[in-house]
């Protein structure tokens, strides 16, 4: 259960502290509507989730709330005025709502360290590192070239209490410092190289910066494999669709022209 006192929705104090309600636990499935009689009338009609201690509290001090706010007046209210003090007495309940719905916090667990292996795109196009080696290109490899295909470390992770389409998250190491990232810039996805201890990845929480560097796996029927990133939902790594030596990028998945699906060898 939340940390909840119910004694601040209940005195109906006006001086109460708003910041107590941050951390509600909110359920946004089964949304309904409901009327409410709060005066002879007036009526309010809430849109809410099921109803969970906390979020009826939250009600309880809005219609409070409300209430002192007009009985505070001599005179009867304009519409005007009733809409005002209407909205100022449900600003809380609705802060509440919206922080509370993105503040769920993931913590991804590194469970093993994975095989080695390869990926070749559909083109039979190998990821390679290029010179330098602050970039991945993707290419065509003849004979005797097989030592140039990156050699990639899958360390798998879970979390519990994820929806089906979340499971499956991997980091993708190249060596054991230096691991595939993706990070939005100017508002696209970015894919970069980038050095972190094996340390520091043991255990990952998406409330940071640091699932920067974890990928959702998928693998189809077919045996191919997608890789989309978790900080940057509905963007995956692609290859160009025919030319070599190009950069391995991010891409959009509905993206034309570009290559999405991996086989694992």
């Amino acid at each position: 259960m939340c940390d909840f006192d119910l004694s601040q929705a209940l005195d109906g104090s006006p001086d109460c502290d708003e910041t107590g309600f941050e951390d509600s636990c909110f359920d946004m499935t089964d949304v309904q509507d409901e009327f409410f009689q709060l005066d002879k009338g007036l009526d309010m009609l809430v849109s809410h989730n099921r109803k969970t201690l906390q979020s009826v509290a939250n009600l309880l001090l809005a219609v409070n709330r409300m209430k002192e706010s007009l009985t505070r007046c001599d005179s009867e209210l304009s519409d005007e005025e009733l809409g005002s003090a209407i909205m100022e007495s449900l600003v809380t309940v609705t802060h509440v709502t919206t922080t509370s719905s993105a503040g769920v916090k993931r913590i991804f667990q590194r469970i093993n360290s994975g095989n080695l292996c390869t990926l070749c795109d559909c083109s039979q196009k190998y990821i390679i590192q290029a010179p330098g080696g602050s970039k991945l290109q993707a290419v065509t490899l003849q004979g005797g070239n097989g030592d140039k295909k990156v050699n990639f470390k899958l360390s798998r992770y879970i979390t519990p209490n994820v929806s089906a389409d979340e499971v499956g998250a991997v980091v993708l190491s190249i060596t054991n410092t230096l691991h595939m990232s993706c990070c939005m810039k100017d508002g696209k996805a970015v894919l970069n190289l980038e050095e972190c201890s094996k340390e520091h990845l043991k255990k990952i929480s998406d409330d940071g910066d640091m699932d920067r560097f974890l990928f959702y796996k998928r693998t189809t029927g077919t045996s191919l494999t997608t890789f989309e990133s978790v900080r940057c939902r509905g963007w995956v790594i692609s290859t160009s669709h025919k030319a070599e030596y190009q950069t391995v990028e991010m891409c959009q998945q509905d993206a034309v022209r570009r290559l999405t699906h991996f086989k694992i060898t």
